[in-house]
């Protein structure tokens, strides 16, 4: 059976990281690090430079990410990169780190499901693997949320972070890799966490806007039935998971979905604390740490889910 093998994960971080009393301070909100970390568990979040954009830290967590695969760019047929914040309308984001990459073969595209981004594009990536049409794959979650941030909402902009983080995947024969993803959307909650406006409609970019209690509600109950329908699919159980690798949205809500698949603390990756949300580049940014202290070992489960603007949500099994 082809199957789509994870072959590694790599991350990058801007190297600005602000405190939340730092960004309390910076921003005179009526807020202090003790009501954040109660709500969130965020304790820190990192903002990209002036200079950097989606696309260059894309780049560099390929690089990282090819690096600890041991194989170069030119072997990469498809890049598909999922983010809520492109350098511009068009072209891609995603051809603009082929082309820093020095890649000049296969396709490269864009993907936008929020903060369930990387879910979507790693299932895309699955299936053009699996039927053929590539053989190996960046995918990868990129995004610069400080840029779509009301400063003077202090029950969003404390949230949020830059960063990006990406895997290769390689179509190979075996029983590791990608086992199946299962995608759900509902847009008649598109409105509870949106961006203002956008060059289709104003031809501005605006703001995100969050409805925080009741996309709350929605990711309790729908990344418990899609976790569940996950693992289904397969005849198997909460106890078969090795790794869960959640969205990084609220410490609350992973540590729910923790407790609910009867994982110790110690096999749910947690960086929310130390990057905030950084939407769809959240997931591969765990990874990557994860397997940087070389946390997974051959044979091990992982169950990623997410769920963002939409509303978006998935989850992902695979085998490590």
């Amino acid at each position: 059976m082809i199957r789509s093998r994870i072959l590694s994960a790599g991350g990058y971080l801007p190297a600005e990281v602000v405190t939340n009393d730092e960004l309390a301070a910076r921003h005179g909100l009526d807020t202090s690090d003790a009501w954040i970390r109660e709500r969130s568990g965020i304790r820190q979040r990192h903002f990209a430079a002036p200079g950097e954009t989606a696309s260059s830290m894309g780049a560099a967590a390929a690089r990282e990410a090819l690096t600890r695969a041991g194989i170069g760019a030119e072997e990469v047929d498809a890049i598909i990169v999922a983010t809520s914040t492109p350098d511009s309308s068009f072209p891609a984001t995603a051809v603009r780190i082929q082309a820093a990459l020095g890649i000049t073969r296969g396709f490269a595209f864009d993907l936008l499901a929020a903060c369930t981004g990387f879910i979507y594009a790693l299932a895309v990536a699955d299936s053009l693997l699996r039927a053929g049409s590539a053989r190996t794959a960046l995918v990868i979650g990129t995004e610069t949320y400080s840029r779509i941030m009301d400063w003077s909402d202090r029950s969003t902009c404390v949230l949020f972070g830059d960063g990006a983080g990406a895997v290769v995947l390689r179509a190979e024969e075996g029983e590791a890799g990608i086992l199946s993803c299962h995608l759900h959307a509902d847009g008649r909650y598109a409105d509870i966490l949106h961006v203002e406006g956008g060059p289709g409609s104003t031809g501005t970019a605006g703001l995100l806007r969050m409805a925080g209690p009741e996309v709350f509600k929605h990711a309790v109950n729908k990344l418990s039935a899609v976790v569940e329908e996950a693992l289904s699919a397969h005849g198997l159980g909460p106890q078969d998971v090795s790794w869960l690798v959640p969205h990084q949205a609220n410490l609350r809500i992973i540590r729910g979905m923790g407790r609910k698949l009867g994982l110790p603390e110690e096999r749910v990756l947690v960086t929310v604390d130390r990057h905030a949300n950084t939407s769809a580049a959240s997931i591969p940014l765990a990874m990557a740490e994860a397997m940087a202290e070389g946390r997974f070992r051959p044979g091990d489960l992982l169950l990623m889910e997410a769920i963002g603007g939409g509303l978006t949500w998935g989850a992902c099994l695979a085998r490590w």
